[in-house]
């Protein structure tokens, strides 16, 4: 990792801040994709600073195209509603990831510069600013894949080879959205064993052309388990805004402005139908 350039990223003049971390079980995961892509035409275009945005959802297993195309899918669904959860594909890569009140995500939305934001350099932004919000608690974190985990990834956080995090990436016109979802506190294991129990209903044993993971819910753990301290959301994004203050020249809450609500509305529709239609609903 070439620290400095990944730092460069992350020292902003200023960070626009878009929290949407407390709107309840009503705000929905199609709204959230909506809102990123709106935030990288906008940063893209330069019409907007850089933007960082949190937010929760409740109760949802944000599932990947891959995911849809088990061969018992309707069955594998009905794991998850059994279960008290609704589902949605989402329209960046990666694999099923459950988000509940105790998973706060982030987005870091930069411009893509002429010569292109290196994909690792995103990725590695993300993870220096986790270590700092953290930094604290003298836990070593690592970046790497926790094969046994759900929608493993290379950039897979980990405190003593349990994850307790995942960063994925997004661009779209001009615009690079980093985002990550953090285990702050709950049951990683818990978790696991959902998504688990999903493939083996989704596979019942059968070969498939992609490969998809085979979970061991214990290498997966909350950051309250893995710190040995009681971590709300509140926290976690007070500590957010901190880190992304100390390297920044500032920092100001914001809502969407002006023309951002009609991009919004066109982005929204676009993932509601294309959710649709790859469910085959």
């Amino acid at each position: 990792m070439d620290k400095e350039k990944t730092y460069a990223l992350l020292r902003q003049e200023r960070w626009r801040v878009i929290d949407q971390s407390s709107l309840g079980p009503m705000f929905g995961a199609l709204q959230s994709f909506a809102m990123d892509d709106t935030l990288c035409t906008a940063v893209g275009a330069d019409q907007s600073d850089p933007a960082a945005r949190s937010w929760v959802h409740h109760q949802t297993v944000v599932l990947g195209i891959q995911d849809t195309k088990l061969p018992f899918l309707s069955e594998a669904l009905r794991v998850l509603e059994e279960a008290g959860y609704q589902y949605i594909v989402r329209n960046s890569g990666g694999l099923a990831v459950v988000l509940d009140e105790g998973v706060l995500n982030l987005s870091l939305v930069f411009p893509d510069s002429e010569k292109g934001i290196d994909i690792n350099r995103g990725y590695d932004a993300m993870w220096l600013l986790v270590q700092e919000m953290f930094k604290d608690f003298g836990a070593e974190m690592e970046a790497k894949e926790i094969t046994e985990s759900y929608c493993p990834g290379s950039y897979d956080l980990s405190i003593g080879d349990r994850k307790f995090a995942g960063i994925s990436q997004r661009r779209i016109r001009n615009g690079v959205a980093v985002q990550i979802y953090l285990c702050v506190n709950g049951s990683g294991s818990e978790r696991a064993e959902l998504v688990r129990r999903f493939y083996e209903t989704g596979l019942k044993g059968e070969q498939t052309k992609f490969t998809f993971p085979s979970i061991r819910p214990e290498v997966m753990a909350s950051l309250s388990e893995l710190l040995g301290v009681e971590l709300n959301v509140q926290d976690v994004m007070l500590r957010f805004l901190q880190a992304l203050k100390s390297f920044s020249g500032g920092i100001y809450a914001s809502a969407l402005q002006g023309e951002e609500y009609t991009m919004y509305e066109t982005y929204y529709q676009r993932v509601v139908e294309r959710n649709e239609k790859v469910l085959g609903e």
